[in-house]
């Protein structure tokens, strides 16, 4: 028997075509895969085509006397060391997510302490619902791990991001999950630190008054944590949000830009920082000890002095540079070319820009729309939960050490 084992729960959806093909891929990497098939996958590929590829017996029924008899679906959902759902339709993710138990592929999936990558595919308008799309920041949050979709044209006819991601890639991914599994499950980030900012700034105008924005700290706290669960020693400088502190992060407390740019300086070297903090670009030259009393027709005279740049600052630390350092870039309009400026003068490696004018409901939101600017390439990411966001940019931090490994 192979080392290594895939329970793999097949989808009703035109997709499912392509879960022979991953099967394929699997197989010839050495991987057994245990197949198991929801009624409506029945209706778009036949069990016998699945089990000639995967080499084993396809399980379809919750009260099977073979299977009953033999390990138990309570066994067999804890049989292997991956459990992957390829096609994962709208309704498969929405039963997940409210732990409904009603045929072999939910009960495997409630049953399960295994990890669970799931690869969705549907038409462009059930991905964006918001019904899925509160369902996808569900999964997301207890720790299930997506690959795609990804946009492209649909059986249906329509253009738009749902598309299953192709085999060969979920293929690569499931690999990479695997070898972290056997690694003992530390993550493709063991060994790293990282720095990750978050929240506002709040600058002093006087004891009751300050300068500040609108940041809720949600996206900065999200890459905390998605850096933590793929193994990476996290420090997470926060100003100040009301946000619980993501689990194995530790977390720091801070006021002002001064106070967020001295803890982070006191914890170089790292290997990562991740900027996503609001920083405030300016406070005033002089805070006042007592409330500034209001006084009819006279207007209080603030002198502003300009905030250090923390991205800029640690984009340029010499010896203790962090090995990667990605800012963000929050813009209200024309977004791309103030990024692309932004992203020259800062002299970080990566950039995040994104847009929060009004009506974008990111301050204080759950979802983002961001532009990754790498210097070698640009890329638009669709609308998407900040916990994806920041899943996202964990991965692809952690390609990027693999690669120069």
């Amino acid at each position: 028997m192979s080392a290594r084992r895939v329970l793999l729960i097949v989808g009703g959806g035109i997709a499912a075509y392509k879960s022979l093909e991953l099967v394929r891929y699997l197989r010839v990497r050495n991987v057994a895969v245990t197949p198991v098939m929801t009624r409506s996958a029945c209706e778009f590929i036949t069990p016998l085509s699945l089990q000639t590829l995967a080499g084993e017996a396809v399980h379809t029924d919750l009260f099977s006397p073979t299977l009953e008899s033999e390990i138990g679906h309570i066994a067999l959902s804890r049989s292997a060391d991956l459990v992957v759902v390829c096609p994962a339709t709208a309704n498969l993710m929405a039963r997940m997510r409210m732990g409904i138990a009603d045929d072999l592929a939910t009960t495997l999936l409630l049953a399960t302490t295994t990890p669970v990558l799931i690869a969705p595919a549907m038409n462009v308008r059930m991905w964006e619902h918001p019904a899925t799309r509160d369902n996808h920041a569900v999964l997301l949050s207890r720790g299930v791990e997506f690959v795609g979709p990804v946009e492209g044209s649909m059986a249906c006819g329509e253009h738009g991001v749902g598309r299953l991601e192709d085999a060969d890639v979920i293929a690569e991914r499931i690999l990479a999950k695997l070898d972290d599994i056997a690694a003992g499950g530390s993550g493709p980030l063991s060994g790293r630190r990282a720095l990750v900012t978050a929240g506002p700034t709040y600058e002093p105008i006087d004891p009751v008054r300050f300068i500040g924005n609108h940041s809720s700290g949600k996206q900065g706290f999200a890459v905390a944590s998605a850096l933590a669960m793929l193994g990476a020693e996290v420090t997470l400088v926060s100003g100040p949000v009301s946000l619980p502190t993501p689990p194995h992060v530790r977390r720091i407390d801070v006021g002002t830009a001064q106070e967020m740019l001295s803890a982070c300086e006191s914890l170089l070297p790292v290997d990562i920082a991740v900027c996503v903090a609001a920083v405030s670009d300016w406070r005033v030259d002089h805070v006042a000890t007592d409330k500034l009393k209001k006084t009819a027709g006279v207007l209080p005279a603030l002198s502003l002095v300009e905030n250090p740049d923390i991205l800029a600052t640690l984009s340029a630390t010499g010896p203790r540079r962090p090995a990667l350092v990605v800012g963000f870039a929050a813009e209200t309009h024309d977004m791309i070319r103030h990024a692309v400026e932004k992203f020259a003068r800062k002299g970080c490696d990566w950039l995040l820009a994104n847009s929060v004018g009004g009506g974008s409901g990111t301050f204080g939101g759950d979802r983002n729309t961001v532009t990754l600017l790498t210097g070698s390439m640009t890329e638009a990411w669709a609308e998407m939960s900040k916990i994806q966001v920041a899943q996202n940019l964990a991965s692809r931090i952690a390609l990027h050490f693999r690669d120069r490994a």
